[in-house]
């Protein structure tokens, strides 16, 4: 089983951009009042026949060749419904796929956030030639990162895998992330 959130963000934007997505959407949402954490991974990619897609909550259902067994998926389905949450797959063929799950955040067995800046940078830089954006609110506030705002200051994906810049990107997201859960401007 995964372990965090952050794991299954990364796992999950990983089999998009695999499948060919050239854009892959990621909000996570807190909200304390609610009890809710919320995680969508959207994207642009091939997307699945009804077949698949009836299929892909089986974790001896993959596409892949390396390994049989498909893991991310149900794994995210069982820790959303173990913490009285859901997991919804929406997917049209050509068109792209949307992955939604919930989990009632006071729930003991709802995962932590875990590492998002490392994912984030993981995905980014071994993703350089694709789109990546990501909405992290935490009781309404909200931070917003996009490899498009990024190619506004670097101005060439190239620059996307240089250490220098992935230690920078990583610096400024945990100092974004730990604003949002302490409130601080």
């Amino acid at each position: 089983m995964l372990q965090d959130l952050s794991q299954y963000v990364l796992d999950i934007a990983e089999n998009s951009l695999k499948a060919g997505a050239t854009e892959v959407k990621i909000e996570l949402s807190v909200d304390d009042k609610k009890d809710l954490v919320s995680l969508i991974v959207e994207d642009n990619g091939p997307g699945m026949d009804e077949e698949l897609l009836k299929m892909v909550a089986d974790p001896f259902c993959t596409t892949r060749q390396e390994r049989r067994v498909g893991l991310g998926i149900p794994f995210l389905k069982q820790a959303a419904e173990a913490s009285e949450g859901f997991l919804r797959i929406d997917s049209t063929k050509g068109k792209g796929t949307k992955v939604e799950a919930s989990f009632r955040k006071s729930h003991i067995d709802c995962p932590p956030t875990g590492d998002l800046a490392s994912t984030l940078v993981a995905l980014v830089v071994g993703w350089p030639d694709r789109d990546l954006v990501f909405r992290y609110t935490v009781n309404g506030r909200m931070l917003e990162l996009s490899t498009y705002q990024l190619l506004e200051v670097l101005e060439d994906r190239n620059f996307f895998v240089l250490p220098e810049v992935a230690m920078w990107l990583k610096k400024y997201l945990n100092e974004q992330i730990e604003k949002l859960h302490t409130g601080r401007k």
